[in-house]
């Protein structure tokens, strides 16, 4: 008997860091092959100072936070201090529904958040619900882009409180994986394992061997930078969104 499942066949590839395996009980739910080799991992920058730089913290209006790696960084802080979301009176702007989401959890209410998950439409949206002697912090990672920084019209202080750090060690999974298997699609849900796949699996069986799906045009420029075609990429920037669109898809020819 023949399965109605839309994902029956197909195998996908989640390159993240670990927090994006949440996605697996709904890709198997529908039928697909979900295979975890993620590219990078973060890790939290602890500083001697980090105590200060939470007092100081305190002291800013508005808290940026553009991803859930910088919300889990910034909670193991707090944690280690003893401070609670209570000691921080503050307003918070977020990117994204897996940030916001983290930062609720933790115990924030979130003030602002893009109609659009990204940066781009943030540096447009956001100077309308922020006074102009507002005082912002951006909590980042090491890699993030440039584009707050570069498009708010006003100053932005920033603190990096975690690092990407490259997986060079599931190469061999990922590409025994795709040749294994006839339908894969790879997903990226960011430029920085975007780029370890180009180095250790493109590189030696191509870009063409696999769909490859992107979460976010920051993403998907970076997969085109390489010369490569995006086969999925949704109008909401979520994992969720991604496996919706990936039923859509029909095989490789």
């Amino acid at each position: 008997m023949q399965s109605n499942l839309p994902l029956e066949g197909k195998t996908i590839i989640l390159t993240g860091t670990s927090k994006t395996t949440t996605i697996i009980d709904d890709i198997t739910a529908l039928g697909g092959q979900a295979v975890i080799a993620p590219l990078i991992e973060t890790c939290e920058l602890i500083d001697r100072n980090d105590d200060e730089r939470l007092e100081v913290a305190r002291q800013f209006e508005w808290l940026i936070f553009t991803s859930q790696n910088a919300v889990d960084a910034f909670a193991s802080k707090m944690q280690r201090f003893n401070l609670s979301t209570e000691n921080f009176q503050v307003k918070i702007a977020s990117i994204g529904s897996k940030t916001t989401s983290a930062l609720e959890n933790l115990g924030f209410h979130v003030s602002f958040m893009p109609s659009i998950f990204s940066a781009d439409v943030f540096v447009q949206e956001f100077p309308s619900v922020v006074g102009s002697n507002s005082t912002c912090l951006f909590i980042r990672g090491e890699k993030a882009k440039q584009t707050l920084k570069e498009g708010l019209p006003f100053k932005l202080a920033e603190w990096t409180v975690y690092e990407t750090i490259e997986r060079h060690d599931q190469k061999l999974v990922i590409m025994d994986c795709i040749r294994r298997n006839s339908d894969v699609t790879v997903i990226f849900a960011s430029p920085s394992a975007v780029d370890v796949y180009a180095e250790d699996v493109a590189s030696v069986i191509g870009w063409e061997t696999a769909r490859l799906a992107a979460i976010g045009h920051i993403t998907e420029a970076a997969i085109l930078h390489y010369g490569a075609t995006v086969d999925v990429m949704p109008n909401v920037y979520t994992m969720q969104a991604v496996i919706e669109e990936i039923t859509k898809v029909g095989e490789r020819k």
